[in-house]
């Protein structure tokens, strides 16, 4: 295949995926309920660190975390209403309420300190850095480990975001990131302006991986960080102001192959 049919491919299914229709099986549904850039945020963060899995489980276990939460996720989080839960309640596969109170302290630091999450990654300088998603991972886990305190322990911390950041992927933070700032209007919510969307990564798990390797965009082997960074590389040179525009595309690729 020619760069450009490849391209033309590309652009075509990204078309094709990035429509709303593809809204209410994906758990971007979840974050878009709210106007409230506060809720959208929390929201964002906690739906997709669970999404792993069967995409149907992920999207009722999301739905039954935010009635957990009244679906109010700000004001449920600054409340503290997260205290009173048995710590082995099970929100999704092995994602329990001991991980969820552990990560909902530390963001409610974060928004006391901030006021916003947008605002603490201004704080943390993410727009300056190379890689955006991994210096707000290293933020966010710093907050957390002090909300924490003498309870931090980096195996439950582990469940709420990425230790790793030397390997790790960081999928779902890089497609929470899509939702928060691209801006196109059909699908990603585009609520952030910290970073532009040029300097986002690829959301990479098995499935986007096999795919580029089919499609010769992506040589290494292991779906690692090293692995996201060829990747969006190369999907650079067909979009570089919006790569990740070619999500959508890789997975409706994907579902045809």
């Amino acid at each position: 295949m020619t760069e450009k049919d490849l391209k033309e491919l590309l652009d075509s299914e990204a078309t094709r995926i990035n429509a709303p229709e593809f809204i209410g099986e994906d758990p971007v549904q979840f974050p878009r309920r709210f106007s409230d850039v506060r809720d959208i945020e929390i929201s964002s963060l906690l739906t997709s660190s669970i999404a792993w899995g069967n995409r149907k489980m992920i999207c009722r276990d999301c739905d039954r975390m935010l009635a957990l939460m009244d679906n109010k996720p700000y004001a449920y989080m600054m409340d503290e209403g997260y205290e009173d839960l048995d710590d082995g309640g099970n929100i999704h596969r092995t994602f329990f309420n001991r991980h969820f109170k552990y990560y909902l302290r530390g963001l409610r630091s974060i928004y006391m300190s901030h006021g916003s999450l947008q605002d603490f990654a201004r704080s943390e300088h993410i727009a300056e850095a190379e890689l955006p998603s991994w210096r707000l991972v290293e933020g966010i886990n710093r907050i957390l480990a002090e909300a924490n305190g003498d309870m931090a322990d980096s195996s439950v911390a582990s469940r709420c975001l990425p230790q790793n950041l030397a390997t790790t992927a960081l999928k779902r933070v890089n497609m929470a990131l899509r939702w928060l700032v691209r801006h196109d209007g059909i699908v990603d919510m585009g609520v952030w302006d910290v970073i532009k969307p040029s300097q986002l990564y690829i959301p990479l798990d098995v499935h986007v991986g096999d795919v580029s390797r089919e499609l010769g965009l992506l040589t290494r082997k292991s779906d690692d960080k090293r692995a996201v960074l060829e990747l969006t590389s190369r999907l650079r040179d067909f979009n570089p102001e919006d790569p990740v525009i070619y999500d959508y595309a890789l997975f409706g690729i994907g579902m045809r192959l």
